[in-house]
């Protein structure tokens, strides 16, 4: 039992650098300010009241409140800046421009903390309340930013420890927040693979077809999609195997290489052929943050210690 208390504590808390974390950092904050920029000119006719919002929030929140009354929700800050004189459309504009600036301070590493907290509850609460509207891209932002609040910020290579100009130290819990990134990944990419692999739609490339054409992600000529229709099986199949197998081949370093290209890949070519780059964005920027910087941590202390150990 001891041992084994040993092993899975090795695996929970490995001791790690912040490179993966500053990747976290920056790319959730390129992710977050793409985000707002993208809907610059749609956040208050989206997330609106009825009065003016092209869906009725009050009916979104309302349905929200039935699954949980504590979810945030642009309601709240909306009804706290009526108390002090703000109209409606003023305090939704001030939550932009807040959710615009948390993202440019992760990408700069400005109050790292501070930045990642906020621009988690501001988006939670933007997903929440527009969720008619809202689709994986949000959950998955939701996800990396609730880690990267968690995690022992600033990193090195923040501005925050410029500023302060001190040594950063590791800490176990960057390890163990790396961690529980990877297998809630694993979990995801296994059962959403899973679940593809019992349906005949994968196998037969008519699912590939359906979302390929489906408005408003048919972005490619429907006659080159024609020609190309044999290629639709074989992408299926891909794509099953490729998830299913995640869990089991992102380990291994002989395999983790290929099989973190391959899926940064399948998300690239997601977002270029439907039109989803703020999804294809988010899953590479996790992946990356995940498993990226670890092969080639690991090859370097494996390197390095091959001529100690032929010392007798």
């Amino acid at each position: 039992m001891r041992a084994l208390k040993e092993r899975l504590s090795e695996f929970l808390f490995p001791t790690e650098s912040d490179a993966w974390l500053s990747i976290l950092r920056v790319g959730l904050g390129f992710q977050i300010t793409l985000y707002s920029l993208s809907l610059r000119n749609d956040w208050n006719y989206l997330l609106a009241g009825a009065d003016s919002g092209l869906i009725n929030r009050d009916l979104t929140e309302a349905l929200l409140s039935i699954e949980s009354r504590f979810a945030p929700r642009l309601g709240w800050l909306a009804t706290l800046g009526a108390h002090v004189g703000l109209r409606e459309e003023t305090v939704l504009s001030i939550l932009w421009i807040c959710l615009l600036v948390a993202g440019c301070g992760l990408m700069a590493g400005i109050f790292s903390r501070t930045s990642a907290i906020l621009a988690w509850f501001l988006h939670l609460c933007a997903a929440k309340s527009g969720g008619f509207v809202s689709y994986g891209v949000d959950n998955f932002m939701t996800i990396g930013l609730f880690y990267l609040m968690l995690s022992p910020l600033p990193d090195r290579y923040a501005l925050d420890w410029q500023l302060r100009k001190s040594q950063p130290e590791d800490s176990p819990l960057l390890g163990f927040w790396r961690r529980v990134l990877q297998l809630h990944l694993c979990a995801t990419y296994f059962f959403s693979g899973l679940t593809k692999c019992l349906g005949s739609g994968w196998w037969d490339g008519s699912n590939v077809w359906r979302a390929l054409i489906r408005p408003p992600f048919n972005v490619i000529d429907p006659e080159m999609l024609v020609r190309w229709k044999y290629l639709f099986p074989v992408a299926g199949v891909f794509i099953c195997l490729l998830e299913i197998g995640y869990p089991f081949f992102i380990w291994s370093d002989k395999t983790r290489k290929i099989w973190l290209i391959c899926i940064c890949a399948m998300h690239a070519g997601i977002g270029l052929m439907m039109g989803m780059y703020l999804f294809a964005l988010i899953m590479v920027i996790l992946n990356v943050a995940a498993f990226g910087s670890g092969p080639v941590r690991l090859q370097r202390e494996s390197t390095s210690l091959r001529p100690q150990e032929v010392v007798p």
